[in-house]
């Protein structure tokens, strides 16, 4: 390789280094002799593992120009290893052997370039100026993917935040209409989540109980009012329209099936039944989902503890003697249990007028 001018590096500047490495050492001296010139700082190896070595030792570098074929770790299984480790690296291969299939396999393995040999110093400094362009390219497209991924989730966040701040705005509207059940929904939360956490729940599968107790009833903003009030016991139709709230509710906040799959379930099935009497699936047993089971136990209590259109109210003790009497057809006894454990002091424990 002809000879070229060499510019000394300034000692005080730390620059980024080059990995260069061949079995002949004349073609590595004249291959650092142009990375100099370019601003580089060379680290020469003989070989594949001894270019692995110094990579551990050094760290990732911006750019890699390695022969093909070369004792020990080949420069092909070189590249491969940088482009796993190191994906951040600029891969440029040399051979002296112009086989096109040589270099279509090496450009398809992640290099950036291939030079056959012998090649002039200037195209040798051309063709690393031009991988450190594409490396540069690439990065920045990285980034910009990545930065644009992150806005992209913020946005979605703050949708979700200003959506949840929506229903919940609506269910509380919903509730101040009505004095029977004003408050309601708040005390589930509450009575959910202590449950919940005798239960072993933590978390964000902790923050998603509260909410969905929170929301239980939010279907209900759909639900006729005089339904909702009637004093005395509902027709055929009227109970089956009540029971569409499940189902409304569930549709209402179905923006949040991905993130918050344990809301959607307390919603959609906290009046199913363990002995497969409820609604509106009419699931049994275990196949009622875990928090659905819980929030069913203490929208049930707060229910029966509030003074309703076709009722008044019962005492704390009352109404958790009746959850311990419907335990197997309406109610899971662990649940129950929870319950007790979590409240167990009745008269703690407030009454509705």
């Amino acid at each position: 390789m002809p000879g070229a001018p060499e510019a000394e590096l300034d000692p005080r500047v730390v620059a980024p280094r080059c990995l260069v490495v061949d079995d002949d050492a004349a073609v590595r001296s004249s291959i650092a002799r142009v990375i100099r010139t370019i601003g580089l700082v060379p680290l020469e190896a003989e070989d594949g593992g001894a270019a692995l070595r110094l990579l551990e030792e050094h760290g990732e570098v911006p750019l890699v120009i390695t022969d093909v074929n070369m004792p020990g770790v080949s420069g092909m299984e070189l590249l491969e290893e940088v482009t796993r480790r190191y994906p951040d690296t600029a891969v440029l291969m040399l051979s002296g052997v112009s086989d096109v299939k040589t270099a279509v396999a090496c450009l398809d393995k992640g290099a950036l370039d291939y030079i056959a040999k012998p090649a002039l110093l200037e195209e040798v400094r051309a063709r690393v100026a031009k991988a450190l362009e594409k490396r540069d390219l690439l990065l920045q497209k990285r980034f910009y993917h990545r930065n644009l991924e992150l806005r992209v989730r913020s946005q979605a966040g703050r949708i979700r935040e200003l959506f949840l701040q929506g229903v919940q705005t609506l269910a509380h509207a919903l509730e101040a209409k009505d004095a029977y059940t004003s408050g309601h929904s708040i005390r589930v939360s509450r009575y959910a989540v202590q449950t919940a956490v005798r239960l072993g729940f933590a978390g964000d599968a902790l923050e998603e109980v509260r909410l969905g107790a929170e929301l239980h009833d939010i279907g209900k903003i759909g639900t006729r009012e005089a339904v909702l009030n009637k004093p005395g016991p509902l027709t055929p139709e009227e109970f089956a329209h009540i029971t569409e709230h499940t189902l409304l509710g569930e549709k209402i906040l179905s923006p949040l099936a991905r993130e918050n799959p344990i809301v959607l379930r307390i919603v959609r099935s906290h009046h199913e039944r363990m002995d497969g009497g409820g609604f509106p699936d009419r699931l049994q047993g275990a196949s009622i989902p875990l928090e659905a089971r819980i929030v069913s136990v203490v929208d049930a209590f707060d229910a029966m503890t509030t003074t309703r259109a076709y009722r008044g109210s019962r005492t704390p003790a009352e109404a958790l003697g009746e959850l311990d009497r419907c335990i197997g057809s309406h109610f899971d006894p662990e649940v129950v249990r929870a319950f007790h454990d979590a409240f167990p002091d009745p008269s703690s424990l407030p009454v509705q007028a």
